[in-house]
């Protein structure tokens, strides 16, 4: 029976009124409080470095998402679950390893190399629980804005728990109409006025679904297409910055390794921040972030509501305009090192979170899955085994998690440039395997985060042990390697079996 807070007010009345002492209805009140809303925020292709949280000397200028970071918890050494949107899109919403459905490049993406990639699943699956659909069986109300990029209409957001669904489609990029602009060209986002920018009308639909469900628990995923390219800014920030890019001098671009295509020289990567659009499109997104936290903080919100920002992976560094710069990290999207996989990863939660907190823990963007739906009183299960983990005793202040390892698994040939290959880390060390070839790689990440100091040769049994682990990941999730392009041709290496 459901036990309303006027019943328990008169049942507390009559029993005081004849002399027996009860529990304070307080308490009571308390366990029947509605339960958390959450306002996820993901932008695409955002670098690890261009948010002010997290590089003060950044070129960008980021006050709002600045701001949330101190009134929350920032993670150091938070990652997407790949170096590319889908999957790591895919690890968002189910909570569980993109490899697990062979979901291991962007749905688009089906590039070859020396060798061909491995198969690329490029739907999520109805049989997946999303979020949406675990949160919705709580009676929460559900919502959807901007990008999506993971399967066919009818894979669409609508079809994945999501009840109102802004601007998510199959394609990774706002490539219809007027693009950043309207009119967008996008069929499930009505055009707005002319010259109305994207960003910014995500963050109105989102402000309005808010205010409409405040007084009932939510979940608003706000998923912007910034700052992926087309790389298009308003102009009166481009012309801002601009003008800040005058006054910076120096070497825009370095020498980074080739991979694909083969034998033509070093790649070339950026190592300045100065792209004047790029920069326009971070702020405009920054702006419209601050858009939903006043609208939180005027609805009187913003000590209820879970905050969480992210991206899907590392920043635009070595192709399509090379726009910004990740040093001192390591590459970029596309890429498993840590340019390519490590992300802003902030955290506000009232009463749970200390405002200005800092964890240093290894986490995933798979894990916000298992937070949220745990901490809803739901059911932390999906169409197969979850890989995430309740981010909780960490928000709560702790320093450790049940969690040994994080994987990576990316076999193909990148449009950016990044090679085949997995990676594991293991507390602050880090091995990355090709998959051309096998050959490995070992990285200390407390003293070499922009990982230019190989230690395998000299750390044979460490990299035994991680590469051990790593090979029975493989053989738990199925994951899938580079197909050899002919049978009498050569061969792509393959992991041990025993």
């Amino acid at each position: 029976m459901k036990v309303t807070k006027s019943l328990l007010l008169l049942i507390s009345t009559i029993l005081l009124l004849a002399g027996t002492f009860v529990v304070p209805v307080e308490a009571a009140v308390q366990a029947s409080k509605k339960k958390q809303s959450y306002v996820l925020i993901v932008v695409d292709d955002l670098g690890y470095m261009d948010v002010g949280a997290y590089n003060p000397k950044t070129f960008y200028e980021t006050p709002n998402i600045d701001a949330l970071a101190r009134s929350g918890m920032k993670f150091t050494d938070g990652y997407a679950a790949n170096p590319v949107c889908s999957p790591t899109r895919f690890g968002i919403q189910t909570g569980r390893y993109p490899s697990r459905k062979d979901a291991t490049n962007f749905f688009s993406g089906r590039r070859g190399g020396f060798f061909k990639s491995a198969p690329l699943h490029d739907r999520m699956d109805h049989e997946e629980v999303t979020m949406a659909e675990a949160l919705k069986q709580q009676g929460y109300a559900t919502f959807f804005a901007g990008k999506w990029h993971l399967g066919p209409e009818e894979f669409w957001p609508e079809s994945q728990g999501y009840e109102v669904n802004r601007g998510g489609i199959t394609r990774g990029g706002p490539y219809g109409g007027k693009r950043y602009f309207s009119p967008y060209g996008n069929p499930r986002l009505k055009d707005g006025p002319e010259g109305e920018h994207l960003p910014d009308r995500l963050a109105t639909e989102t402000c309005q679904f808010i205010e409409k469900n405040k007084d009932q628990p939510f979940l608003a995923v706000l998923a912007f297409y910034s700052v992926h390219t087309p790389l298009i800014g308003r102009p009166d920030l481009v012309a801002k910055y601009k003008k800040k890019a005058a006054s910076i001098s120096g070497p825009e671009f370095g020498e980074e390794e080739m991979v694909f295509p083969r034998n033509k020289g070093p790649r070339k990567v950026r190592i300045l921040q100065k792209h004047a659009v790029y920069a326009a499109m971070v702020e405009a997104m920054d702006l419209a972030v601050g858009k939903v936290l006043k609208k939180l903080t005027d609805l009187g919100l913003e000590d209820e509501v879970v905050v969480c920002f992210t991206s899907d992976n590392g920043g635009l560094s070595t192709s399509e305009g090379s726009p910004t710069s990740n040093l001192p990290l390591r590459g970029g999207k596309g890429w498993l090192y840590e340019g390519g996989i490590r992300e802003n990863f902030i955290v506000r939660w009232p009463g749970v979170t200390k405002p200005g907190s800092v964890s240093a823990h290894p986490v995933m963007s798979t894990d916000f899955f298992p937070t949220f739906v745990h901490s809803a009183g739901g059911k932390v299960a999906g169409a197969g085994p979850i890989d995430g983990v309740n981010l909780m005793p960490l928000l709560k202040g702790g320093k450790s998690l049940d969690r040994k390892n994080l994987y990576w698994h990316y076999p193909h040939y990148s449009n950016q440039g990044g090679f085949p290959g997995a990676a594991v880390r293991t507390g602050n060390w880090k091995l990355i395997e090709r998959f051309e070839d096998g050959r490995v790689h070992l990285f200390d990440l407390s003293k070499d985060i922009g990982e230019r100091n190989d230690l395998a040769a000299g750390n044979p049994e460490r990299v035994n042990s991680m590469r051990k682990d790593l090979h029975t990941w493989y053989r738990e999730v199925d994951a899938k390697f580079l197909q050899a392009k002919s049978a009498d041709g050569p061969q792509p290496w393959r992991p041990s079996t025993d």
